[in-house]
């Protein structure tokens, strides 16, 4: 053992380096996860919110001899020309005319099946339908509604088809503008173009983004075709599908610039049935681009009573609505546009 060394020495100990203060791990995965979803409560919030202010309507009451409940949901989808809310400013922008009251415009059955093995099925019926009007005798399907409001339309559309409605949906030149423009603008391709004055409209052919205005404008427009309300119907189709295929699509639900305005524009121009919610509506923005799309069968344009009407195809519309109300899948060309 060196002389140096005592059993039990112990070397000084070196003093520590001061500690830095701890800090959490920076974890921006949670960071992000917590900011979704705030945004998904906030929207699940405003949601609750806007279907608070739709407007409700007893569209559906019960009546003896209504249809049965069937399989699948089935909506009745009403554009009117009410001008309700309408500056006079807004009225010359959109061109609607001054006229008092409402009529219907556009009327379309939208079908959206249990099963999987069957398509939704867009319908439309022209106005001009010439079918039974309760306590009225025969009369065009648009007077229904002239008559009695949306109860009379339903129970003539319910009466004439054989299926029942379970929801109802109606909107005004208006909102249907202001919707468009909450989406900001639908795309549309027109193989020809089209011109009415009275529908405010200067339409150049080929593919284009369409405003709120001038999508009101398309939707209406009757009197350039030589068809009239037979291809009316069929834009109308055409541009409903266009229209909520962008509302269902990543640049609208993602984007709350354009979504917050499109709840806003749908509580305060959409009517609805007495029970129908803000998710119902959302079905019908998910279903109806993907439908078969067409028109009532029909078998002549005669003049009866001094007007020019639609009568159905007896044979194939029975089949058609035999199809629907059992939810089997209905061929593309039953309901396809007459040539």
């Amino acid at each position: 053992m060196s002389a140096g060394y005592h059993h039990g020495y112990q070397q000084p100990r070196r003093p520590m380096p001061p500690q830095r203060p701890y800090k959490k791990k920076r974890r921006p995965g949670r960071v992000i996860l917590v900011l979704l979803l705030v945004l998904v409560l906030a929207a699940l919030g405003f949601g609750f919110y806007v279907d608070s202010t739709l407007k409700r309507i007893d569209a559906l009451p019960d009546y003896e001899g209504r249809p049965a409940e069937t399989p699948g949901t089935t909506w009745l989808l009403v554009g009117s020309d009410s001008r309700d809310g309408l500056t006079q400013e807004q009225k010359d922008k959109l061109a609607t005319g001054d006229a008092a009251g409402s009529r219907t415009d556009s009327i379309m059955l939208l079908h959206l099946p249990d099963n999987g093995a069957a398509k939704p099925v867009l319908l439309s019926i022209p106005r001009d339908s010439y079918v039974a009007i309760e306590g009225n005798g025969r009369n065009k399907i648009n007077a229904s509604f002239a008559i009695g409001g949306p109860q009379l339309l339903a129970r003539t559309v319910e009466g004439a088809t054989g299926v029942r409605i379970d929801h109802y949906m109606e909107i005004g030149f208006g909102g249907f503008s202001n919707i468009v423009d909450a989406v900001g603008g639908v795309d549309i391709c027109l193989d020809e173009a089209i011109k009415d004055p009275m529908a405010g409209i200067d339409l150049p052919a080929g593919c284009q983004e369409l405003d709120g205005a001038k999508a009101l404008g398309f939707v209406r427009t009757r009197y350039t075709f030589a068809t009239s309300d037979l291809q009316r119907v069929q834009n109308q189709r055409k541009f409903l599908s266009a229209l909520f295929e962008k509302v269902k699509s990543p640049a609208t639900l993602a984007n709350p610039f354009r979504m917050l305005p499109l709840m806003s524009a749908a509580s305060d121009s959409v009517s609805v049935n007495e029970g129908d919610h803000v998710w119902n509506l959302a079905s019908v923005a998910l279903n109806i681009s993907d439908a078969t799309s067409g028109t009532v069968p029909i078998s002549g344009t005669p003049n009866i009573g001094g007007q020019s009407v639609v009568q159905w195809n007896k044979e194939k519309a029975s089949q058609l609505f035999d199809l629907i109300s059992k939810d089997e899948p209905v061929p593309a060309e039953l309901i396809a546009p007459p040539k």
